[in-house]
């Protein structure tokens, strides 16, 4: 299942009748906090945390507890481009104190280093010319003006002419990508997108967000954004994901978010996402946490068959 390489090439395996969609009309499997696999419990508590918090972690067995609830996903960049993932919700941040502009991804600790991940997610676009991904990097901590121009800088460098340049979104389908050779969208959630071609303003990528512990809830918000969609002009985020409030972490400090949220109501999220159906008022990018712990990838990916049906009775 999770990292097997079976749906390492599904973009390149759709239909010719898919490939001529709009990529904002197809179902793509995307995970949320994407690179929070590996968070470092040894360095200090990133930016984006209060103040209390960063007090608190000063005590070491803190620390590794915030790790549980830092951790939303098992599997490395290249695991999930193998499962099928295809969005990546990226956050990132500079190390206070340190010197030069290295930039590094951050969910409450500090991740791997961006450049580090980029080269991983390029290695397999190499392997995959046929496979597309959306790089959305929505919160930044920590950095000025020349942490952006460095990181944009690595961008260029990592990707090159695999970047795709800010175009209509209906018109960016399979079909035009491949014949351009372009595999990366970047969306870049700064106001500093207006001097790069090569990246997205951020409100072309709308993730609404719930904020709830309650699937019951979650599942009525996805619910009420989707019939809110932009019908053009738009990709659209629809994140079935569950937000711990502090008392739950409080409560359930040592079994984490997998064993607290997770792993109970996967199940019913996943009976949502296989209710689904894609298109212009439909779904579009769906994405969870722990994307491995159910079929989560391959059940996105098969929301596209109904579109394949749509188009036969239409005929």
């Amino acid at each position: 299942m999770a990292g097997d390489g079976s749906n390492a090439k599904w973009m390149g395996s759709l239909p010719p009748a898919l490939r001529a969609l709009p990529l904002a009309n197809l179902a793509i499997p995307g995970s949320h906090d994407s690179f929070s696999y590996w968070v470092d419990d040894k360095s200090p508590v990133g930016p984006d945390q209060a103040t209390a918090i960063k007090r608190l972690a000063k005590i070491s067995l803190v620390k590794k507890l915030m790790k549980k609830w830092s951790v939303t996903q098992n599997l490395t960049f290249k695991e999930q481009l193998e499962s099928g993932i295809r969005y990546f919700d990226l956050r990132v941040s500079s190390k206070p104190g340190e010197a030069g502009q290295e930039i590094y991804f951050i969910h409450g600790l500090f991740g791997i280093r961006v450049s580090d991940g980029l080269m991983e997610i390029n290695t397999f676009l190499t392997h995959h010319p046929t496979e597309v991904v959306f790089l959305d990097f929505n919160h930044f901590y920590a950095m000025d003006k020349n942490h952006h121009v460095y990181l944009i800088g690595r961008i260029k460098e990592v990707f090159g002419s695999r970047l795709c340049t800010k175009e209509c979104v209906e018109n960016v389908t399979l079909n035009y990508l491949w014949e351009k050779k372009q595999q990366v969208l970047i969306f870049y959630h700064h106001p500093i997108y207006e001097e790069n071609p090569i990246l997205w303003p951020g409100n072309k990528m709308p993730a609404p967000w719930a904020n709830t512990t309650s699937v019951h809830k979650l599942l009525q918000f996805l619910e009420t954004t989707l019939g809110e969609r932009a019908k053009h002009g738009t990709f659209h985020v629809s994140q079935a994901i569950l937000t711990p409030r502090v008392k739950t972490i409080a409560r359930h400090l040592i079994r984490g978010l997998k064993n607290t949220l997770v792993h109970r109501n996967l199940p019913l999220i996943l009976n949502w996402v296989k209710s689904q159906k894609p298109g212009i008022m439909g779904v579009n990018i769906i994405t969870s946490d722990f994307v491995e712990l159910v079929d989560f990838a391959a059940s996105v990916i098969a929301l596209n068959d109904l579109l394949l049906e749509e188009g036969k009775s239409s005929t």
